[in-house]
């Protein structure tokens, strides 16, 4: 069953990597055909350095050749993923997409699984999430990840399909808790991030990852989610990684704005998006978000992380 891969960046190309090294002919796409062209030519990624390109890898930049795959792994950040879809002409009647993403959409306040079911309703969606870093896919590392479909028996040929010597799939029907586990550990990364800048120290860390992770059970369960989910790779497992490596994105954010610095405009950082929507979505439905409440103004620079810690330690005394 052939297998596409939309988005070149370096988890994308990681995916790539991965599966093509198993024996599985793999196509990868990317927007910009220049791009392409050299990662054709040179079979290196810009985007991982010191990582060859098998040849089992077909490089595209012509999306709906690319799009007649049966398995498309959806590999873009989550605020471009809605047009992404709509680029694609083709229904997708069928055809499994795996949204390879952590966030919460902007627009919609929904996550990837509902964006690729309002885009392309005849196809199956599904989330590819847990800890994970591309360059240790791209490698041959050790990873674990989730695969959640509500759909059992298509979960169970995606889990199959997509796993390899090194990259160990676990199935869930659970999509809510997978996908919100993803979104949400980059709000606390952000924040943990954000304690280390500030010379706060691991004791402050520690408190912030274990009440980041009630937190995100919170509000996952408060969607339906399945609470043994978060406690999953997607979930803590996530939490555990990129709250403490600075080879995340969301902590490397989080220290600079905990240092007062500037951060690089082009980097992609999931979490300050999520942080937004989720805090807007708390107002609504008057769920307590203190954590998330506290990075959303962090990201706005509405606050200091002077002024947010000093409303974290002030809030009211409680059971645990």
């Amino acid at each position: 069953m052939s297998v596409a891969i939309l988005g070149a960046g370096a988890f994308g190309t990681a995916l790539a990597v991965a599966l093509a090294s198993a024996g599985q002919a793999v196509t990868l796409w990317g927007r910009n055909a220049g791009t392409m062209a050299r990662m054709r030519d040179t079979r290196e990624a810009p985007r991982l350095p010191g990582i060859a390109l098998p040849r089992e890898i077909t490089i595209s930049a012509e999306i709906e050749t690319v799009s007649q795959a049966q398995t498309l792994l959806l590999a873009v950040p989550m605020q471009t993923l809605s047009a992404l879809l709509h680029d694609i002409s083709a229904p997708l009647n069928g055809q499994r997409l795996v949204a390879c993403c952590k966030g919460i959409d902007l627009g919609t306040g929904t996550g990837p699984s509902r964006v690729i079911a309002e885009a392309k309703p005849q196809a199956v969606p599904a989330v590819l999430t847990g800890p994970s870093f591309a360059a240790d896919i791209a490698r041959g590392l050790p990873t674990a990840l989730t695969l959640a479909c509500a759909d059992a028996e298509i979960g169970h040929a995606l889990q199959h399909q997509l796993s390899t010597p090194s990259l160990r799939l676990y199935r869930s029907t659970d999509v809510a808790g997978a996908e919100l586990g993803g979104a949400l550990k980059n709000v606390m990364a952000i924040a943990c991030g954000a304690c280390i800048g500030a010379g706060l120290g691991d004791s402050a860390r520690a408190a912030l990852m274990t009440r980041g992770f009630a937190e995100m059970t919170r509000f996952a369960v408060h969607y339906g989610a399945q609470p043994e989910t978060l406690a999953g790779l997607s979930g803590l497992g996530d939490l555990a990684l990129t709250c403490t490596s600075e080879l995340s994105r969301n902590y490397r954010f989080g220290q600079a704005l905990g240092r007062g610095e500037s951060f690089d405009a082009n980097v992609t950082v999931e979490g300050a998006a999520t942080a937004r929507a989720v805090t807007a979505i708390a107002q609504k439905r008057s769920l307590s978000l203190p954590i998330s409440t506290a990075v959303a103004a962090l990201v706005e620079q509405r606050a200091t992380v002077a002024e947010v810690l000093q409303d974290l330690l002030s809030r009211p005394l409680k059971e645990e």
